[in-house]
This record gives structure tokens, C-alpha cells and sequence, in this order.
């Protein structure tokens, strides 16, 4: 997944540092994804949701809110009105470059910003919260027992999550004037909320004043034990997955053209993660993920390589047999194909082969057939299974041509 730095101005003259990632593919669309309070681009729900997207077509674009993690200006003097016209501005960067937001995602107080930011971007036709509070004056709960110092001295240094930050007046006074209601039930774009039930520092109840407050089309989808920091990578997955699939019915994404000179297609491989082995299968708008189990360092989020190559064989075997007895008008009521892969010494493969030491990659493939079918027909059948073009494949000798691009 390419990654390109941004550096822009935002509305108090501070620079504000940012990341696009960009698909490898065909760009279809883009999104502007807005952090959680005192969060950052770079926390780690914000650049797996990316990752995701960017393997969809969706190129994304995340920043850090002035005073907060590589962009300029100080937090002490930002406001929730200000994080909203540094998501503006954003939108901003990316319309000039031809490439104006279609989707907002907001992460918490993010996701406040979203919504209130969503009707100043013209290009912007979906908007996804994760986590999102109602009362955007919700955040001021973490330093509750700051506020008096804030409003008495005009800021007051917090402890937010271990770490230091300068509370501005301004920006309590803000949040607490903030009212999304109108605002929500004005959005005129689709909305995705999504929460975790056990949220422990946004309750769920504000998914549902915002889904109750939007007019359709809206969605609610729970994140089930996810934390509010969606920490955990296979809910960072989820979420962002169901984003992806969500959005694609409003952004009207085109499926991507097929590569030049190659009929069947190309199978673009990519890794989503370097820490683990998930990785995103595509095939022109087909996705797949593959992984490996938790018990060798994976995190068991999709079909393991082989997996993949017993449902080739599988899948092959069950549509030869299908298109054979629609051929034939045989009565077949239903196709079943089961495939394990193992290894197994040479003679036991194959009683003319020599050499006990050495083995062969074997397939197990059993095969149920449902229906109205005599005992010559099923075996019958049972010879054309051999017939499939993987099976085929799989029995010969192969070569795998590379080459460093």
C-alpha cells in the first residue's frame, strides 16, 4: 500500500501533518478518516482501517488535529469548532487534487466532527462514525475534575491516558455549546454507526440518540467486545471491512478494470499488516483475506494458503459435476465437496514409486451427491470429478515463473 506524506495548512495557520494511503489498484473513491480526542494518525484503528480501505480502491486520507501528534499549533488554544475546520481544510486538500472526500469516518470525538463537519464538504455522500459521542461535551468527563481550574485560570494541564495535555477554556466551553441533533437530523448523506456495547468510556446509548436523530438511509452495526480504542486487530478489521462493503452502496464504486493481456485476471496479494502474515486477496472486485493460525504467529482472520488450495480443487470438482449432469439433465439435487491437504511418504501415494524418505503433497477429496442417481450415474460422476481442470492441474508438474517488478 503506497503511502504519501501531506503537509497543509489549517485554519489558524498551523501546518498540519497528514497521510494518504493510496490502493495499489484503481482509485475508486476516497475517504477523510477524523482520530479519537488527543489520538493521533498513527494510532494503530486508524492505520489497520486504512490499510483495509486502501486494498478496497479507497484511498484514505488521516491527519492529526492541530497541537496533536506531528502537526503544528497548540492544542491549549484549539476548540471541537476548530478540529471541525481543520477537517474542512482537509477536505480542501484533497478536492484540489481532484480526489474531494465521498466518505467521512470519525473515531470518537472524531466522529462528532464528522457529522458536524459533513455539510461544509460538498463531495462528501456517506459518513461513518465509530464510537462516536452524542454530546460532543461527553469527552470532558476525562478531566472532570479539571474543569473548575480550566474555567478559572483559562487552561489547566490534564492527564489523559498517562500523558500531559493543556485543557483550554475554549474548548470545554465549546463542546458543552455543541448540539448535534439538528445537525444530524439534517445530514442529507448516508450514515454507518457503529459501537461496542461495552464501551466503557463512550456508552452505547449515544449510538443510539445518533441513529434515532439521523433520517435513512442509516445503519447501526455493533462492534460487539470491541474496546473504544479498537485496540484489538481482528475489531479493526471488522470494522473496517464493514465500512468497505457499506460504503461501496453509495459511493457507487466501479469494480476494477481487468489487467491488460491477462483474460483469467490477476490475483493481487497484499499484506495488511507487517507485524503478522494477514493478507488481502483481490481479484478484480472479489476480496478474500489469508492468514495463519494464532498458534504460528498469525491472528486467524482468513483461509490459511492451503486452505485456499483445497477450496480450488473443491470448488472445481463441485462446478465440473454441475455442469456435467446439467449437460447430461442427470437428476442432481445438490453438490457436496470436502478436501484436506496432507503429506505422505511417496509409496503410500503411489505403490510404484520408490524412495521411502520422500513425500508428496496428497489431497483428500470426498465427495456427497444428492439425488435421483443410480449407481452407474454416481460413478460416472465420480470419473468427471477427475476431469476438473484444478485436479488436472494439481496431478502434473507445474512451473512458477518470477519476476521483481
Amino acid at each position: 500500500m503506497p503511502t504519501e506524506k501531506i503537509a497543509f495548512e489549517g485554519p489558524s495557520g498551523a501546518t498540519l501533518a497528514g497521510r494518504l494511503d493510496l490502493p495499489d489498484g484503481p482509485h475508486l473513491a476516497t475517504a477523510l478518516f477524523a482520530h479519537c480526542f488527543t489520538c493521533g494518525k498513527d494510532i494503530a484503528a486508524a492505520r489497520r482501517i486504512a490499510a483495509r480501505l486502501a486494498a478496497e480502491g479507497i484511498a484514505v486520507l488521516r491527519f492529526d488535529f492541530t497541537g496533536l501528534g506531528h502537526s503544528g499549533g497548540e492544542f491549549e488554544h484549539t476548540s471541537f469548532t476548530s478540529n471541525v475546520g481543520d477537517l474542512v481544510a482537509a477536505a480542501g486538500v484533497l478536492a484540489a487534487r481532484g480526489m474531494g472526500p465521498q466518505l467521512l469516518i470519525g473515531h470518537s470525538l472524531g466522529g462528532a466532527a464528522v457529522l458536524k463537519a459533513a455539510p461544509e464538504i460538498a463531495s462528501a455522500r456517506a459518513v461513518a462514525t465509530i464510537g462516536a459521542p452524542f454530546d460532543p461535551g461527553h469527552v470532558t468527563h476525562n478531566f472532570s475534575d479539571a474543569l473548575e481550574r480550566i474555567e478559572e485560570a483559562g487552561a489547566a494541564e490534564v492527564d489523559l491516558g498517562g500523558r500531559p495535555f493543556r485543557i483550554g477554556r475554549d474548548f470545554v466551553r465549546d463542546v458543552a455549546a455543541t448540539e448535534l441533533a439538528p445537525i444530524i437530523g439534517q445530514l442529507k448523506r448516508a450514515l454507518l454507526v457503529m459501537h461496542a456495547p461495552r464501551d466503557a468510556q463512550v456508552g452505547i446509548e449515544n449510538a443510539t440518540a445518533i441513529f434515532t436523530a439521523a433520517k435513512h438511509p442509516k445503519s447501526f452495526v455493533t462492534l460487539d467486545e470491541a474496546d473504544h480504542l479498537i485496540t484489538r486487530p481482528d475489531d479493526a478489521e471488522y470494522a473496517a471491512g464493514l465500512i468497505a462493503v457499506w460504503a461501496a452502496r453509495y459511493l457507487d464504486l466501479a469494480p476494477p478494470p481487468p489487467p491488460e493481456n491477462a483474460p483469467e485476471g490477476i490475483v493481487r496479494v497484499s499484506e495488511c499488516d507487517p507485524g503478522g502474515f494477514l493478507q488481502d486477496i483481490q481479484v478484480g472486485p472479489h476480496h478474500v483475506t489469508a492468514d495463519e493460525p494464532k498458534s504460528v504467529g498469525g491472528t486467524d482472520q482468513g483461509l490459511t494458503p492451503y486452505n485456499l488450495l483445497c477450496a480450488a480443487l473443491g470448488a472445481c470438482t463441485s462446478m465440473t459435476i454441475r455442469m456435467y449432469a446439467r449437460r447430461k439433465g442427470l437428476a442432481l439435487r445438490h453438490v457436496e465437496v470436502d478436501v484436506h491437504h496432507d503429506k505422505v511418504h511417496a509409496e503410500d501415494a503411489d505403490a510404484d514409486a520408490g524412495g521411502a524418505a520422500r513425500k508428496v503433497d496428497t489431497f483428500f477429496r470426498s465427495i456427497r451427491l444428492e439425488g435421483d442417481l443410480d449407481a452407474a450415474t454416481r460413478d460416472r460422476l465420480l470419473e468427471i470429478a477427475d476431469k476438473c481442470p484444478v485436479h488436472r492441474t494439481l496431478e502434473q508438474s507445474s512451473a512458477v515463473v518470477t519476476e521483481l517488478v
